[in-house]
């Protein structure tokens, strides 16, 4: 089966770390693999508004922005957060992202709980501090997320880099970023 990959760039910077250590752990994707790149920063969500228990209003698809993010969702084998830790979790973009699921799932005729069900998800962050342990929200958020909408849970890979490019100067990242998109299902479960 031909995989397509979807990164989400949440990133409040172009071009920041996180990016690019995505795009380095890219380049070992098969040939055939399609990859589609959708930068929050650029092409931002609508605001989220829980109206789950609204007695009258529905959720509806507000743009032609948010559809996009919903075919390109719906189209991937594999989806990609690529977020750098902003305050011990996800970007204010990427939860963005996550956030407008919720309305997904209850979009009539669409049944995005279903079909994102199987599908794989992955992170790749990169931050600015050498200890570990404050990336964990992070990955916390992206497995539980993976876990609640039955999707298979890919990993995460870490970066550090402060300064814009740092990521460029990390040997540890650049080799696993070489080999993190084609590990095995067993390594991919331990990370």
């Amino acid at each position: 089966m031909k995989r397509s990959f979807l990164f989400i760039l949440g990133s409040a910077r172009p071009n920041g770390n996180t990016e690019l250590l995505a795009r380095l752990a890219a380049k070992s994707l098969p040939a055939d693999a399609e990859q589609v790149w959708l930068s929050l920063l650029h092409d931002p969500l609508p605001p989220f508004e829980d109206i789950r228990h609204h007695e009258t209003r529905k959720y509806s698809v507000a743009n032609d922005t948010e559809q996009r993010y919903i075919d390109t969702t719906l189209a991937a084998t594999d989806i990609v957060i690529a977020s750098p830790v902003y305050w011990y979790s996800l970007s204010a973009g990427a939860k963005l992202y996550l956030d407008h699921w919720s309305a997904w799932m209850r979009l009539p005729d669409i049944n995005f709980r279903d079909r994102i069900a199987g599908k794989k998800l992955w992170g790749v962050t990169v931050l600015s501090d050498e200890d570990l342990l404050g990336v964990q929200p992070l990955i916390e958020t992206l497995r539980l997320s993976a876990d609640y909408m039955g999707m298979h849970w890919g990993g995460v890979l870490m970066g550090y880099g402060n300064r814009p490019g740092d990521i460029l100067n990390d040997p540890d990242s650049l080799e696993r970023a070489e080999k993190f998109f084609t590990r095995t299902e067993a390594d991919s479960a331990k990370a």
